[in-house]
């Protein structure tokens, strides 16, 4: 019997799409020398409302990418939208990284910049208007912004 290699069984559809934010090389100084590792930072969202971030540490970049999207999976949060937006103006602080949301009117598009316009896209939040103030870090940054967003009521 003659096997029909070529067909492939259709690929499941992934729950959440993913986009690496930050990739750095770290090193820990020890006696024995210096210890070189990555620290991948991900954020994840389902485009409907749901979002998170994870930061993972590995010796490769592979293993970290992929802990941080399991830590990025614990994390996930439920943005509230009220008419394509959100419903509020809202101020987080996270270190010396501060951000300030506001609501946009239809049409106008996520107007933020830095770590803050990944989350948002990946939120499916379709309009929105922010500013990065103080600290430009990434992380410190995604840590104010998922504050910002836990403070957000209907």
């Amino acid at each position: 019997m003659k096997q029909n290699f070529r067909k492939r069984p259709p690929r499941e559809e992934k729950e959440f799409d993913q986009k690496l934010v930050d990739l750095a090389r770290v090193t820990r100084v020890t006696k024995g020398g210096k210890q070189m590792s990555f620290r991948a930072t991900i954020v994840i969202g389902d485009r409907k409302g749901r979002v998170g971030f994870g930061i993972g540490k590995s010796s490769d970049v592979s293993t970290a990418i992929s802990k941080a999207a399991k830590e990025a999976k614990k994390t996930l949060i439920l943005i509230p939208l009220k008419d394509e937006t959100i419903p509020h103006e809202v101020y987080s602080k996270f270190g010396a990284g501060k951000v300030m949301l506001k609501p946009a009117t239809k049409g106008k598009g996520v107007k933020v910049g830095g770590a803050m316009r990944v989350v948002f896209e990946l939120a499916g939040v379709p309009n929105v208007t922010g500013k990065i103030l103080g600290s430009k870090n990434k992380i410190n940054t995604l840590y104010a912004t998922f504050e910002a967003l836990k403070q957000l009521r209907k």
